[in-house]
């Protein structure tokens, strides 16, 4: 008989043992020598099976022959388990592929079995984040992951994240808020379902900007990341500026600092220290980012405070201005120079972070390949990118009417209710990593974000507002200007040591919950 049949025949040997021991190790059925099953299972997949099988795919099967035990008795694993089983389907798939007709019947059922299995290789169900394309590993087979085009490869790809996490399903509520709009339902029903598909939405354009920054390397990946890592909240404040309602972007632009320095880090400490009890992680990381925030509060102080406060008919005394006109075009004048100085940083920022102290800031991985091709990820990236900014458009144009319906202030509107929708992924991703004691990742995601709307989202509305000659400038609300400044610092303050608890966590949460309290009562 062909030595492929051979091979097949012993693969499927060793998916029975290995379902056997997975349906051990979930306690189905009892296996009093699980390391025996074990053991069995490796020698079919071991020599003289793969006698004929050359180096490279030998490397490629992840036959553990070769490595050195670190024990005398070794204990069953799940992953080790889920990978014999794909190194058997790929003798059953050589096998059939070129003699199917020599199959038995139960080879050719082993070859279900072995789809199967495939699927419990899934990161989003293993890992129970319920996020995440699935890259693939890079392989002799498999360089590079998929080209210029593959449509089956995008379309299993694509199926993959839509299926990978439960937020998904408040996906329907995309086409159902064009919708609403259309056919002119009340308004509070067009804001919660443009508000809710905004959530999926931003979940979708994270990963498949990170699918392109895998493929393209550190340094264009670290650019697309920090270009796409906020879209949502640009193209949330590009339509409420095309609107006027510029309180609503000052107060969206302010909340989403404030969500990820006091609520994100909060939740990340509470929860990873409730699990963990007690966390540590790198402070330059911090430190550079809480410097970074504090500039950018200075950056909105100052325009803040000239237009109330500015010297009139040259005087050497401060006294609330009385030329309204001396005193706006003081502030565009301010607002824009501050805008150009944090652009300029924020360039430096990627700069440090890409280049200089690349090593410093790397966090880990192995070698991934995309998961689309470039056509399928840039195509899917456009059109989610258009939906955004339908459902942006209509939730803006909706919020008027809202805030006099249901009697809450724009300003809470913008502070509290809106960067929930824009900042969701990244929230449900920091807390998830953090309770796996991650802390350094955790960090990196909400300070990354706050740094993100502060030193780029900001004065690149006020650029555009500049161009599009609109009076949108930087001397936001005095008072939410106040909060935010002290959020940094207290954010600095409870994370300054690189030690975290559960404690500290719930003081974010609760200075977070002051903010938003206040602002609900406010009329």
């Amino acid at each position: 008989m062909a030595p492929q049949i051979q091979r097949a025949r012993a693969a499927l040997r060793a998916i029975h043992r290995m379902d056997a021991l997975m349906r051990a190790s979930r306690g189905d059925v009892e296996d009093p020598r699980p390391s025996d099953a074990m053991d069995d299972a490796q020698a079919d997949l071991d020599t003289p099976l793969l006698e004929s099988v050359t180096p490279e795919e030998a490397v490629a099967a992840d036959v553990r022959t070769a490595r050195p035990s670190t024990s005398t008795t070794r204990k069953p694993s799940f992953r080790a388990a889920v990978q014999d089983i794909q190194v058997a389907r790929q003798h059953l798939n050589r096998a059939g592929s070129t003699s199917l007709a020599e199959l038995t019947d139960e080879e050719k059922r082993a070859k279900v079995l072995g789809m199967f299995s495939s699927i419990s290789n899934s990161s989003a169900w293993r890992t129970g984040t319920g996020t995440g394309l699935m890259k693939e590993q890079i392989t002799d087979d498999h360089q590079g992951g998929p080209g210029w085009f593959s449509f089956k490869t995008d379309a299993s790809a694509i199926y993959s994240l839509v299926m990978s996490s439960w937020l998904n399903i408040l996906l329907v509520t995309a086409p159902l808020g064009i919708l609403a709009h259309f056919l002119h339902w009340s308004p509070v029903a067009v804001f919660l379902l443009n508000f809710a598909a905004l959530i999926p939405l931003a979940l979708l354009l994270g990963e498949v900007t990170e699918d392109l920054a895998v493929r393209f390397g550190s340094t264009i990946g670290g650019l697309l990341n920090a270009t796409f890592g906020n879209v949502v909240e640009l193209i949330l404040s590009i339509a409420a500026l095309t609107k006027g309602l510029y309180v609503v972007i000052a107060a969206s632009l302010i909340g989403s600092i404030l969500s990820n320095l006091l609520l994100v880090l909060g939740c990340c400490f509470l929860l990873g220290g409730a699990k963990h009890k007690h966390q540590t992680f790198n402070t330059m990381l911090n430190k550079a980012c809480c410097s970074l925030l504090l500039l950018a509060c200075i950056g909105l102080v100052i325009p803040t405070a000239a237009k109330r406060f500015f010297p009139v008919h040259g005087g050497n005394d401060i006294v609330p201005a009385v030329n309204p006109e001396m005193t706006e075009h003081a502030v565009a004048n301010m607002s824009h120079a501050t805008a150009l100085i944090l652009g300029f940083v924020y360039c430096c920022y990627l700069f440090f972070q890409l280049k200089t102290h690349a090593d410093e800031l790397a966090e880990g991985g192995g070698d991934e390949a995309p998961a689309l091709s470039l056509f399928g990820a840039l195509a899917m990236l456009t059109c989610i990118t258009l939906v955004v900014a339908t459902n942006s458009e209509f939730l803006t144009g909706a919020i008027e009417a809202v805030s006099k319906s249901s009697g809450l202030n724009e300003t809470f509107l913008g502070l509290i209710v809106l960067p929930i929708a824009g900042n969701a992924c990244e929230h449900i991703t920091a807390v998830f990593v953090a309770m796996k004691d991650k802390m350094d990742l955790a960090i990196g995601v909400a300070l990354g974000s706050s740094i993100q709307i502060a030193i780029f989202v900001i004065p690149f509305m006020v650029i555009v507002a500049w161009i599009l000659g609109l009076p949108f400038y930087l001397d936001f609300e005095p008072f939410a200007t106040m909060v935010l400044t002290l959020a940094v610092i207290h954010a600095f303050f409870v994370s300054s040591d690189g030690n975290s608890n559960w404690l500290l966590g719930v003081l974010l949460v609760a200075t977070y919950t002051l903010v938003a309290l206040l602002y609900l009562f406010l009329k």
